[in-house]
């Protein structure tokens, strides 16, 4: 929502705003973009008298215990008659209306995919729009119109809003669709693994078809049994897969360097900063999306060489000098499982022998909240020399589910507990991930501080 609004302003509109809790980065980049925040969802912001209020998902018609709504000020715009619409649906009418659009979606790497494929293009003078869930450090800013045809644009399986329970990517009728994997998530809204693959091909039946009258083209990730069911169930569209052997992309060599092949031939060469086999896969997908708008494979390889990723992907905070050596904080926006073992992951192959990972997380999506991934926590974070689990909030036993861990994992039901528990075990030379979705109550900056 933060990056629509950026969008429209840009556009020329007056744009104003209301949240709970607005934090960095996006609270900065709204700042700095003359966008005014308004705190909660009182009904007097109808005083504000707008053309349309653009409805994010957050908002409900639910009630709290005392009768009063938690959202006045969607039961004050119901109430007047007033026009409303989805963030989805302002953005397909106003902003994707005649561009090509290239759709990122998957449960994991939607955003870095979406930052990498933008900068891909601006580095091939494409100069394209983008809306990204995070903050481009190529761009310093998480959207932009653009002046060229192409859109690229992050697209989730969640929900469009309260009155729209389509997903999310349906509104925005791709050229160009990344499938770049799919697992169970969102149990809040999805009863299992199958319905979000139900979404997945309506996005499929949006995209253009193939062959001289038609010009879609579809990158799916070849390993994912999940996303040749969603093929599997009706594709029209030309078809390009990467990461698996037998794939039309796929990669020769470690994640930080690489050799790209197309159909067994090299293409290419990627050597940058990033980590972990989940970035190399995000770049092939990346690659084999801009091919479709005309960039070559080698110009796409060069142009990952200078990308610098998202804020809050293992975003170094700060270095620590202690007892002749540092400790390192990092922050992640890891939080479903398989995504924190990858993150983890990715760390441990670029660390010497020695050097320790303390992984420090909290189960704040609404997923997880749920509990309905808590056995594979231990799994997800195997790679870890210890784990430190925010508790609070929870309606099930974090000490429980980490059980098989031993000692090497603590849990404490409060930040400042958890501050002192990784304090009291971190030594020199030792990495420390803070893995969260939310703010994690300012708790990158409480280590820093402590240690």
């Amino acid at each position: 929502m933060g990056g629509l609004a950026a969008l429209a302003r840009e556009a020329g509109h007056q744009v104003t705003g209301c949240d709970a809790g607005v934090y960095p980065p996006m609270s900065d980049q709204l700042r700095a973009l003359g966008i005014e925040l308004t705190q909660g969802f009182g009904a007097e912001q109808l005083a504000l008298k707008p053309d349309m209020f653009v409805v994010g998902n957050v908002v409900s018609r639910v009630h709290l215990t005392d009768g009063n709504p938690k959202f006045p000020l969607m039961e004050a715009i119901l109430d007047a008659g007033l026009p409303y619409t989805s963030g989805p649906q302002w953005l397909a009418e106003h902003v994707l209306a005649g561009r090509h659009v290239i759709a990122i979606a998957g449960t994991h790497g939607k955003t870095t995919t979406t930052a990498m494929i933008s900068w891909i293009l601006e580095f091939a003078g494409l100069q394209p729009g983008f809306l990204v869930g995070g903050v481009p450090m190529n761009f310093d800013v998480s959207a932009r119109l653009g002046a060229g045809k192409t859109f690229v644009i992050e697209a989730d399986e969640y929900d469009t809003a309260f009155f729209d329970k389509r997903s999310k990517f349906v509104h925005y009728r791709p050229r160009t669709a990344v499938l770049n994997n799919l697992e169970f998530d969102h149990a809040d809204i999805f009863d299992d693994l199958a319905a979000i693959e139900r979404q997945f091909h309506h996005l499929v039946r949006t995209v253009p078809g193939a062959g001289p009258h038609g010009s879609g083209r579809i990158v799916v990730n070849g390993l994912e049994e999940s996303l040749a069911r969603v093929i599997h169930a009706g594709c029209w569209s030309e078809v390009r897969s990467f990461g698996a052997a037998v794939s039309d992309f796929t990669a020769a060599g470690e994640p930080h360097e690489f050799d790209v092949l197309l159909q067994g031939k090299v293409v290419g060469h990627v050597k940058w900063a990033l980590t972990g086999v989940h970035n190399q896969l995000n770049a092939l997908a990346a690659i084999a999306a801009a091919q479709h708008v005309g960039v070559a494979p080698d110009v796409a390889a060069q142009a990952l060489a200078q990308f610098e990723n998202v804020k809050r992907r293992m975003e170094v905070r700060g270095i620590v000098a202690v007892g002749g050596g540092t400790i390192t904080v990092y922050d992640d926006f890891a939080h479903h499982p398989t995504a924190i073992r990858t993150t983890v992951d990715g760390l441990r192959r670029r660390l010497g022998p020695g050097e320790r990972i303390l992984a420090v997380f909290e189960p704040r999506s609404n997923t997880m909240k749920l509990g309905a991934m808590k056995a594979q926590l231990p799994w997800s974070l195997e790679q870890a020399d210890l784990a430190f689990c925010h508790s609070g909030g929870l309606g099930w036993d974090a000490r429980e589910a980490l059980a098989t861990m031993g000692e090497r994992a603590h849990v404490a039901d409060n930040i400042d507990a958890l501050v002192s528990l990784v304090k009291a075990n971190a030594r020199a030379g030792d990495h420390i991930i803070c893995m969260s979705n939310g703010s994690f109550g300012g708790i990158h900056q409480k280590l820093l501080e402590s240690l």
